[in-house]
């Protein structure tokens, strides 16, 4: 089965959880028939989702975009002919606003691949189980985070957000001493993104908290390094944190600063947090701001659920400021709605639009 097949669920009602104003459309891409039909089962068993198409190849798909319209796109990567990784441009071209979300083997076993998904555009990504081995566990997660990818991003029917906070003043006449940033799904994406627009030379440290798996980090972190241009190094305790180097969290430690007799240096923390992540974007900022007061800056990107609104309100607090990615550009407007609509922020843009303002307030710096 390789082509676009439509189908229709009307009248179901089973599934939990409030009905969304219309069904979440889905599409499958993945050359096994029999992960399709078991990921088509749990799909199936929830109200508010609807599979509008399924193909066993990336090419299948592609021309399937061309006459259907999806919200998101569950990808396998290992796949015949041109394969997954190498066709999420063109996949996310073709779906026209919609989003990719990776189910595969490789999410677990090849960082390498995922991580490239990731900065290719994937949303996010889940470790596909054996055949034989798709459990309640997995079902839960697919679903929770199909729930929280949502609609595709072309104006369609989703419930009106509430109105954006009142957003805050910047401390522009304060150097910038910090830059520490938070995200989680769609993160890489958007880190790609906003170092793409920022100036190579900034003057001050960069702290970056990812949601990822340790094993992970590593690839991200020399992936990155290529991306923004500078040296990325995944965090290690007591490690100097020099100007214009990013220093990112171990997947399996907070990232917090310390000022040991002046030097600026990396801590790495284990403790519990309110969000449940580790690493969690909490820590990171508050010690930011308990440091170096105003001369941090927190920016929060794309991810589910509220990791960084603790720690934006103990930056902003203790005199720094917090920027927001915007709804618009989010895979997942979760982490920036909860600073944003806290009133924490002082900007709220795409990843692009936040790298100039940085760059602006660098440049304010030096010509005073």
């Amino acid at each position: 089965m390789t082509g676009a097949l439509a189908t229709s669920r009307t009248g179901q009602n089973l599934g939990s959880g409030p009905a969304l104003p219309r069904p979440i459309r889905l599409m499958i891409v993945d050359d096994s028939m029999v992960a399709r039909a078991v990921l088509s089962r749990m799909i199936d068993a929830d109200r508010n989702f609807e599979i509008v198409g399924v193909a066993g190849t990336a090419e299948d798909a592609i021309d399937a975009l061309g006459q259907v319209m999806v919200d998101i796109v569950l990808l396998d990567l290992e796949m015949p002919g041109v394969g997954g990784l190498k066709s999420i441009p063109r996949i996310l071209e073709a779906a026209k606003g919609a989003k990719v979300l990776i189910v595969s083997s490789l999410a677990e076993e090849g960082a390498e691949e995922t991580v490239a998904a990731l900065a290719l555009g994937a949303a996010d990504t889940l470790p596909k189980p054996g055949t034989g081995r798709f459990n309640g566990r997995f079902s839960e997660v697919l679903l929770g985070k199909l729930r929280a990818l949502g609609y595709a991003d072309r104006g369609m029917a989703r419930p009106a957000p509430p109105p954006v906070a009142r957003q805050l003043p910047s401390n522009t006449d304060v150097p910038l001493q910090l830059l520490a940033i938070g995200a989680s799904t769609g993160g890489i994406h958007a880190l790609g993104a906003f170092f793409a627009e920022l100036p190579n030379r900034i003057g001050v440290p960069i702290l970056i908290t990812q949601h990822l798996p340790p094993a992970f980090m590593s690839v991200f972190a020399r992936q990155l390094s290529a991306t923004a241009n500078r040296e990325a190094l995944v965090a290690e305790d007591g490690m100097k944190l020099l100007p214009d180097r990013i220093v990112i969290a171990p997947g399996d430690a907070h990232l917090v600063v310390d000022d040991i007799g002046g030097t600026l240096v990396a801590r790495l923390l284990k403790h519990k947090v309110s969000s449940g992540c580790m690493p969690s974007v909490d820590p990171m900022l508050a010690s930011a701001g308990g440091v170096l007061g105003a001369g941090a800056l927190g920016i929060v990107l794309t991810g589910m659920g509220r990791d960084g609104a603790e720690g934006a309100k103990r930056l902003v607090e203790a005199g720094g400021a917090v920027m927001a990615q915007d709804e618009a550009s989010c895979a997942v407007w979760g982490m920036p709605r909860a600073v944003t609509e806290a009133g924490l922020t002082c900007a709220v843009l795409p990843p692009a639009k936040l790298a100039r303002r940085v760059s602006g307030r660098v440049q304010e710096a030096v010509c005073k």
